[in-house]
């Protein structure tokens, strides 16, 4: 994990070292290995990064990076693939003064320009300044695994965190509709317009989507470089556990790419458990893994991940998150965090990553996201009854509507207010 941070404006007076270095400081968490600051020569472009190393932790692979006298570049995360693209550029005739997959990046770009991203499997939030063309060229990864804010305020700021933004003066007054999707919903992302921010004037750059700033005229473009594939192809059963034990095999072989020392997430559930495995049919032992553990729970996966962990000779080490840890943590936990979240499992996460950073790990495999792939959580379910028998589940849902709205003690005083003060609800009943 790094931190990035920039900003791009015709005025010249907003970019200086002091604002970038602040930017920078108080995103520090997220790369304490190093920080750098870089201005273009007419004082348009300035970047900040906080560095956290992971491949090629040498001083020739520092960012901001800056690649045939015409590109330069800030990037927080890794691209997995890195050696196989370097490997094609090179055949192109491109050359490269360091083996981090930062300068494949640039290469990359230089090449193939916006389809770069069509390359990389990796996790991601990166952008570049094109010198000659005056643009700025910015992409996040597939999933949104890796952050990306930015405001169009008199210029183009951008940054990891909100924060950053905040101290170069970017207004960032709350988004009382956000607030209230997140508080009657739970949600954190207004499927609508997945762009908008818990902050007004404040947007994030969507999953899988490209930025270009123009200097020039001052004009954004986003665009949607890829989503998921809905083509059904119809194969076996052994067919299709062949696929998958290659593609996990795969993922997890590049993901152990890395210089500094790494390990695992290990719940004792099934995705991190495969993922175990996997490196056990790697040949890779004695790897710590990480695990949460809740004494007393009748879920508690403690014992099933000490299994894993010796059936596959790998290390456990465990911690055991509180209530009484997360009061006294809260406020350090929500300095880490500009938007509210979702679930009480980021302070087991918080715990974990804490863990495995005092273990000297700047590394983890986890297993995260593997429910939302195999659709192993229960609504899953009830979406897959849906599809097969969408007549009757309609009657089903429009019975229920009915139902609900016809209850005296259904609260319509919220949905008042809220349409009055937000203007964002229409009472469903009057």
């Amino acid at each position: 994990m790094c931190g990035i941070a920039g900003i791009i404006s015709r005025n010249n007076t907003k970019i200086n070292d002091d604002v970038l270095i602040k930017m920078g400081n108080c995103i520090a968490h997220r790369g304490p290995d190093g920080h750098a600051t870089w201005i273009n020569s007419d004082g348009t472009a300035g970047f900040s990064h906080r560095r956290l190393s992971v491949i090629d932790t040498s001083a020739a692979a520092a960012q901001p990076m800056h690649y045939a006298e015409r590109y330069s570049i800030i990037y927080n995360g890794e691209i997995y693939n890195y050696i196989e693209i370097r490997a094609q550029l090179i055949s192109k005739g491109y050359q490269f003064k360091t083996v981090s997959d930062t300068e494949v990046i640039l290469a990359a770009y230089a090449h193939y320009k916006e389809r770069c991203v069509d390359h990389f499997d990796g996790m991601f939030a990166f952008a570049i300044w094109d010198e000659k063309e005056k643009t700025l060229f910015c992409a996040r990864d597939r999933f949104g695994e890796k952050p990306f804010y930015y405001s169009e305020d008199n210029g183009f700021y951008f940054a990891s965190e909100v924060r950053a933004l905040k101290v170069a003066g970017v207004k960032s007054e709350a988004d009382n509709g956000m607030l209230l999707l997140f508080l009657s919903s739970g949600n954190t992302i207004d499927s609508s317009d997945k762009s908008r921010s818990f902050y007004r004037g404040i947007k994030k750059l969507p999953a899988s989507h490209w930025l270009k700033y123009d200097l020039r005229n001052s004009a954004v473009l986003v665009e949607r470089y890829w989503e998921v594939s809905k083509e059904i192809r119809p194969v076996s059963l052994n067919q299709a556990l062949d696929e998958l034990d290659r593609l996990l095999s795969l993922s997890v072989k590049r993901r152990l790419r890395s210089d500094v020392p790494l390990g695992t997430c290990l719940s004792g559930g099934l995705d991190s458990s495969s993922v175990a495995a996997t490196l056990s049919k790697l040949s890779v032992r004695h790897l710590k893994t990480f695990t949460a553990s809740f004494p007393g729970f009748e879920k508690d996966e403690t014992a099933r991940a000490k299994k894993i962990a010796e059936k596959f000779d790998l290390e456990n080490l465990t911690v055991s998150p509180t209530a009484e840890g997360l009061v006294n943590d809260f406020e350090r936990l929500a300095q880490f965090h500009d938007e509210p979240v979702a679930s009480g499992s980021v302070y087991a996460q918080f715990k974990v990553f804490e863990l495995a950073k005092n273990e000297k790990v700047t590394v983890l495999l986890d297993g995260q996201g593997a429910d939302e792939i195999l659709g192993g959580y229960d609504h899953y379910r009830r979406w897959r009854m849906r599809s097969m028998f969408p007549e009757f589940t309609a009657r089903l849902l429009e019975r229920r509507a009915k139902r609900e709205l016809l209850d005296p003690s259904l609260n319509r005083d919220f949905a008042d207010a809220a349409s009055k003060e937000l203007k964002i609800i229409k009472p469903v009943v009057r």
